[in-house]
This record gives structure tokens, C-alpha cells and sequence, in this order.
């Protein structure tokens, strides 16, 4: 696959991924992407004026998107071609009272944020980033780039059977960052009212901020690696680069197609989805539904028509096989970094990949040049999920979970390969572009 390692695509992928320290950030980057590609903002509280042909996007509370490529035939006749995603990552997330003391030190209240990988967010140059409101109602974005602050691991030789005996994380007293020495330590909202008066030309006073949504980053910029800068090395690859390769895909398919095409990218994958903007919600129903009563024809029963014309695509990192733990996959679905990307199965449905809809992005493999992958788990390892099993069953619509290969999936850095990307951002845009709805009896 090293043919397919466009370095224009790879660089445009480290700058957003170091665009995006939180799913704030992320949207506003893709936001700002969308709107240089002719998308117009709408607004959910608003009458929409929908028109074939016409391209829109609407941002829920700042981590979720949705963009909308209005297809020339309506939904109730060619479905929607649906690219799904998420913007969250595991990690840390600032209490609201993070202020602590400790043995001469300033330190950071901080809360687990899904499953990270903890013991690799030791030592680690750690910025804060986010969301904050403010006493006037607006909420800006944030960022204090790192080092702001620091878990250090304790050293060996307080610790002498760590390299044997393993190391063991207390969530509570073990992860609380150090970011200051001495009494007169710094303190968050003084920190967060200097970052933001630099960023914006009105001056905010510590006393203006009544709330926040922060998260820790690794501030090392995501970078290549391996002899031939075959992988990508990165900081939440899981699943920024998802949320990359639909909008690269997006970004390359012009506004003449019969099917309205969509691409969600939701807050909250990591947690379980289950809030007012998390794949659990029924917001994008209910976008869907509005756009498809908004155009001239519709019927009663349109939505319920269009849907079972529809597909969507989760696409969300796939574990890889690591060569240092080769037997924690099964030996015939263990997907390699730089083979291409994986289509993703289980027959419990913690993925929701079936075989027609297997077969849907087959093709669009084939038609972009190459063979994919195959992912299934052990019967004696528990596997992950994504939204597409939520997406099927809150939608109703076939569904196909798809990603690329990675290493050290929620870790505070994480390996992918260079080359699986473009072919999975090729793939996409062939869906998009060659989709036709299934027959019933599929």
C-alpha cells in the first residue's frame, strides 16, 4: 500500500490533527473546512430552505457536526449515503473545582474521560484545551499549549518491582497532574482569563468565567515515524483520523450526485454516546427527517422511505496486529499497518457489518484499487464497539463498520500507517459516489 502514502493527504492530516486538541476544536476545524468548500451553517432552531444540490452543515453543543450534501433525486427515491465518526477521544477532563495543594505543589483535579491507556500519560507534556463560558454567554475555545503540566511516574527506586511485578495506577491519587511549585501557584481561572485574552481582543478577567469543559492533550505534534515514515505517531488518532478521512472524502465529491450524502461526526463515542448530542440521541434522526420533509414532494411516509433506501459507514479506528503480542488476535483477521484498511465484523454486533453490507464496501475496495482487510476478534477476547451498532438500530438502516488499522488504540500516542489513509479516504468517496439502495430481500 506504500504507493497510496500521498504526502499532500498525510500533511493535511497532522496539521488537523494538531488543529484538534479537543472535539471542540475538531468541529471547528471541520467547520471551518466545510465553509471554505461552500457549505453554508444552519441552524437547528431555525425553518430550513433545502434545495437539491444545496450543501449545509449544523454544529450540536460544539463536539458534534453534521454536513449535508442535498442530492439532485429525493431522499424517499435514493436514500441518504451516510459517513459516520467521532470526535471524542479517552483521556483526562478538568473537574470543576480543579484547584488542588499538595505537599508544596499546585496540582490539577482532574477525571478519567473513557478507557484510556493510563500509565502512558506519565511523564508526558501535557496542554489544556477546551471550551469556556463566559459571564457575558459567549463560550470561546481555548487552548494552553504544553507543557502546562505533568504526571510524573514515581522512580524506580521507590518502586523496585515495577519492571516485574507491573505498575499498578490508582485513578483517584496516582493521575492528578502537577502544574506548579510553591505556594503562590498558579490557579485555572487566572490561567484560562490570560489564554483567552491573548486569543481574542477583549479582555477576560478570571471573575467572567463561570464554567468549562477542558481537556489534557499531549502537546508533542503528531509526527511520522518508522524508518521510511511509513507510520503515523499521534495523539488522538482514535478517531481523529476517522473523522479526517470522512471529511477528505466529503471534501473530494462534487455537488452533482441523486442521493443526499451525509457525514455525522459525533461527541460522547467513548462514554457509551448516551447524551443529548451522542449517537444515542435522536438528533440525527431528527435532522434527517426534517430534511427530507423540507424538500417539495414529501410525503407522510417519505423519512420512513428514504430510510430504507439508506447506508451508512461507521468508520472508526481498527486494533492491528502487534508483532509483540501477535496471539491476541485471531490468526486469520489480524489486520497489519500499511495493508490497507478493515472492514470490521462480529457476530454478536458489537459491529454492525453484515454480509450485503460487507459487500457494499468491497466494492468501493475494489473500484479503488486494492483489497481490504478483515478484523473479527478472538472468542476468548471481549472486542470493542463503535456507533455503527447504534446508528443501525436508532436509524434502521444498513450499516458497515470500516477503519484502518492502529497500535496502541487509547493510548495517550498512538501508531497508524501513512499509506491506509488516502486508500480509505478513496473507498469513501467511491461509496458515496457509486451507492445504489439495496433490494428488500437484502
Amino acid at each position: 500500500m506504500r504507493d497510496h502514502a500521498r504526502p499532500d493527504t498525510i500533511a493535511r492530516l497532522l496539521a488537523f490533527l494538531d488543529a484538534s486538541p479537543s472535539p471542540y476544536h475538531a468541529v471547528a476545524s471541520m467547520s471551518s473546512k466545510l465553509m471554505e468548500l461552500g457549505y453554508g451553517a444552519i441552524d437547528e432552531r431555525d425553518e430550513w430552505a433545502l434545495a437539491p444540490g444545496s450543501r449545509h452543515f449544523l454544529v450540536r453543543d460544539a463536539g458534534t457536526l453534521v454536513a449535508l450534501a442535498i442530492g439532485q433525486a429525493p431522499p424517499w427515491e435514493s436514500g441518504f449515503v451516510m459517513l459516520a465518526a467521532h470526535t471524542d477521544s479517552p483521556g483526562f477532563r478538568l473537574k470543576p473545582r480543579p484547584d488542588l495543594s499538595e505537599s508544596g505543589y499546585a496540582q490539577l483535579g482532574v477525571e478519567v474521560y473513557g478507557a484510556p491507556l493510563l500509565y502512558t500519560w506519565l511523564d508526558r507534556e501535557l496542554g489544556i484545551a477546551g471550551r469556556v463560558s463566559l459571564r457575558g454567554g459567549a463560550t470561546p475555545l481555548v487552548t494552553m499549549p504544553g507543557p502546562m503540566c505533568i504526571i510524573p511516574s514515581l522512580a524506580v527506586h521507590l518502586n523496585r518491582e515495577v519492571n516485574s511485578a507491573g505498575l499498578v495506577l490508582d485513578a483517584q491519587r496516582h493521575l492528578t497532574p502537577i502544574w506548579g511549585a510553591g505556594s503562590d501557584g498558579p490557579n485555572v481561572p487566572a490561567a484560562l482569563a490570560t489564554a483567552l485574552s491573548e486569543q481574542q481582543p477583549s479582555r477576560v478577567a478570571p471573575e467572567d468565567i463561570l464554567a468549562f469543559d477542558l481537556c489534557l492533550y499531549d502537546a508533542k505534534p503528531a509526527t511520522l515515524g518508522g524508518a521510511r515514515g511509513e507510520f503515523v505517531c499521534a495523539p488522538r488518532l482514535d478517531n481523529l483520523l476517522g473523522c479526517f478521512v470522512v471529511l477528505e472524502a466529503f471534501s473530494a465529491i462534487g455537488p452533482a450526485s441523486p442521493a443526499t450524502r451525509v457525514a455525522v461526526f459525533h461527541d460522547h463515542e467513548e462514554i457509551g454516546s448516551q447524551s443529548a448530542s451522542g449517537a444515542k440521541s435522536r438528533w440525527l434522526t431528527s435532522v434527517l427527517e426534517r430534511v427530507t420533509l423540507a424538500l417539495p414532494g414529501a410525503t407522510p411516509q417519505a423519512f420512513s422511505r428514504a430510510l430504507g433506501r439508506s447506508f451508512l459507514a461507521s468508520v472508526d479506528m481498527a486494533q492491528g496486529l502487534h508483532p509483540n503480542y501477535a496471539d491476541k488476535l485471531d490468526k486469520k483477521h489480524g489486520p497489519v499497518l500499511g495493508s490497507g484498511p478493515v472492514l470490521k465484523t462480529h457476530a454478536s454486533q458489537s459491529y454492525a457489518t453484515n454480509a450485503p453490507a460487507m459487500a457494499v464496501f468491497e466494492r468501493a475496495c475494489h473500484s479503488s484499487g486494492f483489497t481490504p482487510q478483515y478484523f473479527a476478534s478472538r472468542n476468548d477476547v471481549v472486542c470493542g464497539t463503535t456507533i455503527g451498532p447504534i446508528a443501525a438500530a436508532r436509524l434502521a438502516v444498513r450499516t458497515v463498520d470500516v477503519g484502518n488499522p492502529m497500535l496502541a488504540m487509547h493510548s495517550c500516542r498512538e501508531t497508524a500507517g501513512a499509506s491506509d489513509v488516502q486508500p480509505l479516504v478513496t473507498a469513501l468517496e467511491k461509496l458515496c459516489l457509486e451507492y445504489a439502495p439495496l433490494p428488500p430481500s437484502q
